[in-house]
Formats: C-alpha cells, structure tokens, sequence
C-alpha cells in the first residue's frame, strides 16, 4: 500500500494522496474512452462530452453522499465539511452510479438522445475506469477484506501507516484487487460484444449484470462492515443494491432481445 503519492514542497507543503490520484485517471481515462468512442459509433461526441461532465459531478456527489450517509453521519454532523475530502477516501460506487444513472436519464431526455446508444458507449468507460480506481482503493487500504485466519499465499497484510484505513499486521482477503480483476475482465467482455452486438443497450445491460455479480460475491469477502446490513450478517447493502442492480440488468437485457423477434 502507499496511501502519500508524493509531497510537493510549495505552500507549507501539497499532499498528493494515491487514492485521489487514481481517482483522477480513472475519469481522465473514462473520458477519453467516451470521446473516442463516441466518434467511432456516429453519435453526438460534443453531447457525450457534455453529459460526461453531468455525469462525473454526480457520480462524485452521490458517491460521498452515500458513504457519508452510512458511515460517517456523527462526524459530518461535527464537521461538514468532510463531505470535501474525497482525496482521503470514502466515495461508495453504487451510490454515485445511481446518480449518474438518473442524472444521465435527466440529460439525455432534455435533450433527445437515445438513451440505450450513449449507455453502450459509457458502460465500457465505467468499467474501466472502476478497475483503476480499485486500485486507489488498494493503496489507501480502504474497501479492504476480512480476516482470513490463516497464513495463505493470497492473503494481503497492510504495514503499519497512520494514513492507512485497514487493520494493520493480519492477512486479509485482497478484496480491491479481485475487484480490479473483475472490472478489467468485465471490460474485455464488453469489448468482445462490442464487435458483434445484436441490439442496442446490449453493453448497458451486459455491464449492469456483471458487476452486480461481481459486487454480491467479492462482498462476501469485505471486512467493512461499517457499511451496513439490510439482514445483518446476511445481506449487506451492497449486496441488497446488487440483487436489484441484477434484476434491472436482466430486466433491460431481455426486453431489448425480444424487441429483435418482433
């Protein structure tokens, strides 16, 4: 882990955290997959560009504002403004896809786009640029895995570091990075249907279903349990959102299939 990228020694001194950094290539690189692809599928590269703007500010937004909102209630109500330190941790995916999803809508509603070309345009960006934000999550310790309870080859144990947020010194499940896996697999497989997509909103629907899928299981593994249980120790949160997530995915995948067959 290396949660202090680097200093720069200006001003009293610029803390560049890792976690903020790979944030920030994640949308840099989310944003350069849309412009291209955008182009390459015909479709309005200004208004995808655009919408990416809507779409970033809301993600960023929705993302702490879930995280806030089940972890750190007490502490906001203390200091708001902790809602700003975004560089030190703390954005949960689901609530800033949410945001982004019905903020998207919003968009491309006000201004007639179809809907289900800009979606397959961004599913592959989101994820892609998840798996790269995982790997800000790794280097922070935050989204870290449970205890293990045995010495295994897989295991991952965080040094001792005031700016880490796992536990320190015992083998944990390497829970961002089998998500970085995940999500980079997830790409290649959007990338492979890309090519011979049979309908529009196929990407979307595609993306939706694996990472619900692949959030239900890789939070079997996660040892943050501050985030909450809809039936504790069952079902957490996450895993209640992905169940829903999945079933919309299905829901979009078979109705878009069967439009084929009229």
């Amino acid at each position: 882990m290396h949660p202090i990228l680097f200093k720069i020694p200006i001003f009293g001194g610029i803390t560049i955290h890792t976690y903020g950094f790979l944030v920030a290539l994640a949308y840099l690189v989310a944003l350069a997959w849309v412009s291209r692809e955008s182009k390459i599928q015909g479709l309005d590269s200004a208004k995808a560009m655009d919408l990416s703007f809507y779409v970033i500010l809301s993600a960023i937004i929705g993302s702490r504002l879930l995280h806030v909102l089940i972890s750190e209630r007490e502490r906001f109500f203390e200091n708001p403004l902790i809602f700003f330190k975004i560089w030190e941790g703390g954005l949960v995916f689901y609530g800033g896809l949410i945001a982004s999803l019905i903020v998207a809508v919003w968009y491309i509603r006000r201004n007639h786009l179809y809907f289900w070309s800009y979606g397959d345009v961004f599913a592959p960006a989101i994820s892609l640029g998840h798996a790269i934000g995982r790997l800000g999550c790794f280097m922070a310790g935050c989204c870290h895995g449970r205890e293990i309870g045995y010495d295994a080859w897989y295991g991952v144990i965080f040094p001792a570091n005031p700016n880490s947020f796992a536990p320190t010194g015992i083998p944990l499940y390497p829970t961002q990075l089998m998500e970085v896996i995940g999500e980079f697999l997830t790409f290649a497989l959007l990338l492979i249907i890309r090519r011979k997509k049979r309908f529009e909103g196929q990407l979307l629907a595609t993306y939706l279903i694996a990472y619900a899928l692949l959030r239900g299981f890789v939070e079997y593994f996660r040892g943050d349990y501050i985030r909450g249980f809809i039936i504790d120790p069952w079902l957490s949160t996450s895993q209640f959102i992905s169940i829903i997530m999945l079933l919309i995915g299905l829901g979009i995948y078979i109705k878009r299939w069967n439009k084929l067959k009229i």
